[in-house]
């Protein structure tokens, strides 16, 4: 039970920053390069992809690279649930 508990807090932290959530929310429409997200979301390209690291870290998104591009993705599990559902309570259902 403390391992769920330790895992739950840290989805707990990184949604407690408005940016990161921005970005996971904005990942919720699907795959991004990071130019795709930097488009998306009123961030610096440092600061965008400081947090994308920190969600890489934290294993709330997944990376597939293509030539010179990384693209990135929710992951799934737990996370991903907790994040369709705060994307469907607060920006309409996903567009898969």
């Amino acid at each position: 039970m403390r391992a769920h508990a330790a895992e739950a807090a840290r989805l707990m932290k990184a949604l407690g920053n408005e940016n990161r959530l921005l970005v996971l929310c904005t990942l919720c429409d699907g795959e991004m390069s990071v130019g795709q997200l930097n488009q998306r979301v009123d961030l610096s390209q440092s600061a965008l992809s400081q947090h994308l690291a920190v969600l890489r870290r934290d294993g709330l998104v997944r990376t597939r690279r293509q030539s010179q591009t990384i693209y990135y993705s929710l992951a799934d599990g737990p996370a991903r649930q907790v994040i369709d559902l705060l994307h469907g309570i607060y920006c309409g259902p996903p567009q898969k």
